[in-house]
């Protein structure tokens, strides 16, 4: 699939004299004082790599997924999201630059933990799950296969790492970090943006194996922050492929792993240019994943 004249590929933001407060794996965030503007690019990272060739489309489809979740779950909680179309100066000559890949965001204190929501078993919970029978402490039945559906959803949380990997905690960990009545408030959210957001994909194909939250406070008042249910913060697998045993097909960036454990790359800085053909898939499935879950197409 070739990119349309339409798509611009954009893999950095660079806008005249003005830096960022922070470029992540894969956005770009700019501080507009009691605001902040956050551009999905089109960076793409695999193991905690972020590679050389972009994928086109890609932010647009972090940002309007991300968008179109906000917007369907905000009576289980608010979110951070203040516009995706109106950019105050000098943002506002950049807007073609900007489009469909960016918000304006309330700015919040962000909770030191990642809020993980596992209803299958698969990644660093069937590692963990192979080595001591538990998922963050939580015992589970002996003889699950990898990619099973767990007895019930699990929270799961995990700590932030500004390199490498986050580590899977156990709740009483993450309580400790947080506090308990904060700790409790964000596992039952979770849980509940997880159920709502798995009911919803299931019946439409996609069966949304786990996913990771942010949420941040303002005011006293619980946000949800980052991203919504997207291709990289989720395991998307397409329910009428499911067969649980091993790996599942995905509607991610599985294309980009494959080729790098091919190539017997080492998964250390720098990661390798990607060839078309990797490129090309991995663009297909994250356009696909918006397309089935939105209900039409990213260009529509």
């Amino acid at each position: 699939m070739s990119a349309s004249p339409a798509t611009k590929v954009i893999r950095e933001t660079n806008f005249a004299g003005i830096a960022p407060i922070a470029r992540g794996k894969v956005r770009d965030i700019y501080d507009l004082g009691d605001r902040l503007l956050i551009v999905a690019t089109d960076r793409l990272s695999a193991f905690d790599v972020v590679m050389p060739t972009p994928i086109p489309d890609k932010g647009r489809v972090l940002t309007q997924i991300s968008l179109f979740w906000f917007n369907l779950l905000k009576d289980v909680i608010p979110n951070h999201v203040i516009s995706s179309t109106e950019f105050p100066p000098p943002f506002d000559q950049y807007k073609d630059e900007l489009s469909g890949r960016s918000m304006v965001v309330k700015k919040t204190q962000p909770l030191p933990i990642e809020c993980v929501a596992r209803g299958y078993i698969s990644g660093s919970g069937w590692k963990e799950y192979k080595a001591t029978g538990k998922i963050c402490g939580i015992p589970l039945p002996p003889g699950l296969r990898e990619s099973d559906k767990l007895p019930e959803v699990l929270f799961t949380p995990a700590t932030k790492a500004a390199t490498g990997h986050d580590e899977n905690i156990p709740f009483e960990r993450a309580a400790e970090r947080i506090g308990a009545g904060l700790a409790h408030m964000v596992r039952a959210t979770t849980l509940e943006i997880y159920r709502r957001a798995a009911a919803y994909a299931e019946p439409r194909g996609i069966l949304l194996a786990d996913t990771k939250f942010e949420f941040g406070l303002l005011n006293g008042e619980l946000i949800w922050i980052d991203e919504a249910l997207t291709p990289d913060s989720s395991r998307f697998w397409p329910a009428a492929q499911y067969h649980p045993g091993g790996p599942q097909p995905s509607f991610d960036k599985q294309f980009v792993r494959d080729y790098l454990e091919r190539i017997h790359w080492p998964k250390t800085p720098p990661g390798p240019d990607l060839p078309p053909d990797v490129v090309a898939a991995t663009r297909a499935k994250y356009r696909e994943a918006y397309r089935i879950l939105v209900g039409r197409d990213l260009d529509s």
